[in-house]
Order: C-alpha cells, then sequence, then structure tokens
C-alpha cells in the first residue's frame, strides 16, 4: 500500500478544507433517506456479488458506472428484481462515478473501504495498522 508523505503544511490545508466541507448539513441532512436507501443498495449489491464477505466496494465486478447508471435511469420509478429502487441505483453508480472521476484526476486517494482486504488481520488490527501507516513519518 502506497501512502504520501504529508508535511504539517499539507495536513492543516487539509484539515481546514474537511472543516470547511459541510458533509453532514450539507448532504446527510438534505438526503438522510435517499442516502440510507443507496446503503440498502450497497448491501444488496454485497450479498450478490460478495456473499459472505465483508461489506467493500469490489471494483473487479463492474466498472461500467455511466452505461450502468443510465441503464438504471431509465427504470428509475420500478423495483429491481432483488427489492431495490433502480433510482437507488443510479444513485450509487453516480456516487462510483464521482469517486472514480476524482481519483483518475488525482483529487482522491481510494478508500481502503473500495477494496477488499484478504491481509488475514482482524479488524481491530488492521485498523490500528493503518492508523500508524497514516501517521507522519511512516
Amino acid at each position: 500500500m502506497k501512502h504520501k508523505q504529508t508535511t504539517e503544511a499539507q495536513a492543516s490545508s487539509h484539515a481546514q478544507t474537511r472543516k470547511d466541507t459541510p458533509v453532514c448539513s450539507g448532504v446527510l441532512d438534505y438526503f438522510p433517506d435517499a442516502l440510507f436507501e443507496v446503503s440498502r443498495c450497497s448491501l444488496a449489491g454485497q450479498r450478490q456479488h460478495n456473499p459472505g464477505s465483508k461489506l467493500h466496494w469490489d471494483r473487479s465486478k463492474s466498472g461500467d458506472e455511466a452505461d450502468a447508471l443510465l441503464r438504471h435511469l431509465a427504470q428509475r420509478d420500478e423495483l429491481d428484481s432483488d427489492g431495490i429502487l433502480h433510482a437507488s441505483k443510479v444513485a450509487w453508480r453516480g456516487l462510483a462515478l464521482l469517486q472514480k472521476t476524482l481519483e483518475a484526476r488525482g483529487e482522491a486517494e481510494m478508500s481502503q473501504h473500495n477494496v477488499k482486504r484478504d491481509d488475514g488481520l482482524d479488524d481491530p488490527l488492521r485498523e490500528a495498522l493503518d492508523e500508524l501507516r497514516e501517521s507522519p513519518g511512516w
């Protein structure tokens, strides 16, 4: 896993950017029910594509976000065969497309939650190791 070295100035700038970005009041508070449905969509997809695994975005399963988004948009008012609204899948695919676009532009790093972790570590140990890796000077 590749980690960037960050200076105090970069860390301070990043912290300020996070503070200036109203994720809760600007997104969660606006769309609580929609985000709940997108979460249900994520879980249904996990159960379909990776049954028995911990929830994660296995990017190897699908990479056609724009095409899939439009296929689901055509049926946005209907339930899919798994009981999830196609509109929820439109939102999920839109978020996936945005995440990959930001990563491709160098404006975001891939989240550790977007890949399957088969390193044999249990979650508390993995979390401690990830925290250590993210510390300055690692």
